[in-house]
């Protein structure tokens, strides 16, 4: 299984971003997907979930500002990331269970300036 995530970067507050992960080595279209973020100092916490149904699930802290959406035919699960705020910086990581394992991407760097 692997994970490929992209779409970090710098931008100012009330910005916006899309990241990107393409996945392989799974049955993409069953799988429950998500974003998870860690911020310096700080766990690693669930931002958004996708299931195979399509309903998305978020934080509050980001509920109304992040949408989870995904591409079974391309394989990509992405997160569209509005109105950011500095509290929004973090690396951000897909996950996926499968077969009773984590697997991660390898983050991508998302950074908010004031």
């Amino acid at each position: 299984v692997q994970l490929q995530a992209s779409g970090g970067g710098l931008v100012q507050a009330g910005g916006s971003l899309r990241l990107s992960c393409k996945a392989s080595g799974i049955n993409f279209g069953i799988n429950t997907l998500g974003w998870y973020r860690q911020a310096p100092g700080k766990e690693r916490e669930l931002v958004a979930q996708s299931t195979s149904s399509g309903s998305p699930t978020y934080a509050d802290s980001v509920n109304g500002r992040f949408t989870i959406s995904r591409d079974n035919v391309r394989r990509t699960l992405y997160l569209e990331l509005s109105n950011l705020k500095p509290e929004d910086t973090a690396v951000y990581y897909c996950h996926v269970y499968h077969r009773s394992v984590d697997f991660w991407g390898q983050g991508t760097l998302v950074t908010v300036s004031s």
